[in-house]
């Protein structure tokens, strides 16, 4: 559960920065839903983790596991997900609508299972990365296309949130999980 820490800190940090996020005011149900560990910059940190008499923070959070392991630096995750962020925004506008909208209804079918659901989408990335011309690492193309579409279908289906969150965060674990390692 560790190693997946990462990408959902990497993920979240990368929506809450991103511009043109419509759904920016549901990003903190991930983390009371536990989908997400509590990250001392975002926004619902401080309102929703008391800090006890011990100094530690409230016990079921800890209890948990929802607070950060030590070995995942914030600060940094923080700096890279702005960084993936602007590149996004440029990637943003490559990004044909059929393409989300096509994601969309994979992510609306409860038939299809979350290893076919992953596997749509990283079809789609794989498709994208190659349709959309860029001097960058084939990883880092990846890695933002995949947050990307994640952006779109929440902007376009707000209510599918927790479902292409918890996708892209396996597809990016399974498939970049040591380029993200080399990154932080």
């Amino acid at each position: 559960n560790g190693s997946v820490q990462m990408e959902c800190a990497l993920l979240y940090t990368f929506l809450e920065v991103s511009s043109d996020c419509k759904f920016r005011e549901q990003l903190p149900s991930l983390q009371s839903q536990g989908i997400v560990p509590f990250l001392k910059g975002s926004s619902c940190y401080d309102d929703e983790v008391e800090l006890q008499t011990d100094g530690n923070r409230s016990g079921h959070l800890q209890n948990g596991g929802l607070v950060f392991d030590p070995e995942v630096n914030e600060e940094v995750v923080r700096i890279i997900a702005a960084q993936l962020a602007e590149i996004g925004d440029q990637f943003d506008k490559e990004i044909k609508a059929r393409v989300v909208n096509d994601l969309v209804q994979h992510f609306l079918n409860e038939n299809l299972s979350g290893e076919e659901i992953t596997r749509r989408m990283s079809e789609a990335v794989e498709g994208l990365a190659r349709a959309i011309p860029s001097d960058m690492e084939q990883e880092k193309a990846m890695l933002v296309l995949a947050m990307v579409l994640t952006k779109k279908i929440a902007n376009t289906m707000p209510s599918l949130l927790r479902r292409v969150f918890s996708t892209t965060v396996n597809y990016i674990s399974q498939q970049l999980h040591n380029y993200i390692v080399r990154m932080v």
